[in-house]
């Protein structure tokens, strides 16, 4: 499928500048933008594994924490 999409001037100098030889446009737009979103991960993980990854950055952020005041505290 196709879709007519409206470009600034300016930005379609941007894209033809940065468009390889051997490349459409709709391959240079999306080489450019730079492939996947965070968005393409939302349904990759179910809850329980969110709940578990953010439990983890929570621990390894406490933890350095702790280490930083560890640190500190022997120059005090």
């Amino acid at each position: 499928m196709s879709h007519q999409i409206r470009l600034e001037d300016d930005v379609y100098e941007r894209i033809k500048a940065n468009k390889r030889d051997d490349e459409s446009f709709s391959d240079a737009v999306d080489r450019l933008i730079g492939g996947r979103s965070l968005r393409d991960l939302r349904d990759v993980f179910d809850d329980d594994q969110v709940s578990e990854m953010r439990d983890a950055i929570k621990a390894a952020d406490q933890a350095d924490r702790d280490e930083v005041r560890e640190v500190a505290e022997r120059f005090e």
